[in-house]
């Protein structure tokens, strides 16, 4: 079947009449699964069902631990019934986005010659992994996904985006090796790379589902100096996604308050002793139980230190680009947004130390980072060049 191309402007994506009302729930649903997880995470409840995807067996989770005594999973951590429900729960709801964006790749690719075929045999070979890997039998269960997000990946360079069917695979691909991650998490440890790249994998997928939508529904901003200001957001987003990986690491290595409560200064120093080499080893041996963190004092106070040094970048560069925003005519409710989430963050950022690091604050510290990139998404995804 022949497509038509998608022109300069950017016309509409031929998509299924729904598709946008889908994919509008896909990011309220990304969007809940991220902040649930930043909940799961920094509530120490990452590793409370030491199995995957089960919980102690159980395709939910035990209300009370006897349920579970002759379980497995009971040798490697004893049951926390008040923890295990949220990691189970968090499961819960990122399949249920797994399905949701299966779905997004279906309707995108039904026009394309074998292109449901393809979607469909790429997810009953991951299908066909799980239980496998149930069962212990870890590598072939590792080739089927390879497999399938070879299918994806190959189908997505082939295809193009006038129909959204490249993005939609991609993210297909994106929210498969996520479940990957999310089963490394576990089975790893919590090793603080896979814990970093779940995060970053979580907003990526946001991300890619956010474009999808603005896509699809079609609505863009035309602005004469687009291609420009198209490029300054995408620096935005550059440095939004470094500074993100940063905090993900400060967590996952539990750097949070390695510098105490202090607030410019740093255990009451502007630059106390640090050791970045140590701080910045991103692979180390599997086996390793890395909840509550393994570095030392120095390397932890070096990744809180390059966390903050960011943050300013970051502050100052996204702050200047409201600034540049609120002076072009159409644009002054986003940069308002934008400025007022900037600050709103950095505020979060030092409350989080200042205060102890409470839940509630840490959660909304998480939620922020996905709102700005919400904001720059959006921007990304809606900004045209005039018609001509």
């Amino acid at each position: 079947m022949t497509m038509p191309t998608e022109s300069r402007t950017g016309s509409r994506p031929a998509v299924y009449r729904h598709f946008h009302r889908l994919a509008w729930l896909a990011v309220a649903l990304a969007l809940g699964v991220i902040v649930f997880g930043a909940f799961v995470r920094l509530s120490n409840a990452g590793l409370s069902c030491p199995d995957w995807p089960t919980c102690y067996g159980r395709a939910a989770w035990p209300t009370v631990a006897h349920e579970v005594v002759d379980h497995a999973a009971t040798a490697i951590r004893p049951v926390e019934v008040h923890k295990a429900w949220r990691e189970q729960f968090h499961r819960m709801i990122a399949g249920t986005l797994g399905v949701l964006v299966l779905g997004l790749a279906l309707l995108a690719a039904r026009r394309r010659k074998y292109g449901v075929l393809q979607v469909i045999a790429a997810s009953v070979l991951v299908g066909i992994g799980i239980p496998l890997y149930m069962h212990g039998e870890h590598v072939a269960a590792s080739v089927l996904a390879i497999a399938g997000e070879a299918i994806l990946l190959f189908a997505a360079l082939r295809w193009s985006n006038v129909d959204l069917a490249r993005v939609a695979s991609i993210t297909l691909a994106v929210i498969i090796f996520q479940a990957l991650l999310g089963m490394w998490t576990v089975t790893w440890l919590l090793k603080p790379i896979v814990v970093m790249g779940h995060l970053l994998g979580g907003l990526l997928t946001f991300s890619l589902i956010l474009w999808m939508a603005w896509r699809a529904t079609h609505i863009p901003i035309r602005l004469a100096e687009a291609q420009l200001v198209r490029r300054l957001v995408i620096a935005g987003i550059v440095l939004l996604g470094v500074q993100i990986a940063l905090g993900g690491w400060t967590s996952a290595n539990y750097a949070a308050l390695a510098c105490g409560n202090d607030f410019p200064t740093c255990v009451g120093q502007w630059w106390p002793r640090h050791d970045f080499r140590e701080a910045f080893v991103l692979w180390r041996g599997i086996g390793v139980d890395y909840e509550g963190g393994i570095l030392d004092g120095e390397a932890r106070i070096a990744i809180q230190l390059a966390h903050r040094m960011m943050a300013m970048v970051v502050f100052v560069y996204l702050l200047w680009l409201a600034v540049r925003l609120i002076r072009t005519p159409g644009m002054r409710s986003w940069a308002t947004l934008l400025g007022l989430l900037v600050f709103a963050q950095v505020g979060l950022g030092i409350a989080n130390v200042r205060l102890g690091l409470p839940l509630s604050v840490a959660v909304m510290h998480n939620a922020g980072a996905v709102l700005l990139l919400f904001v720059l998404v959006s921007l990304l995804a809606r900004l045209r060049p005039p018609e001509p």
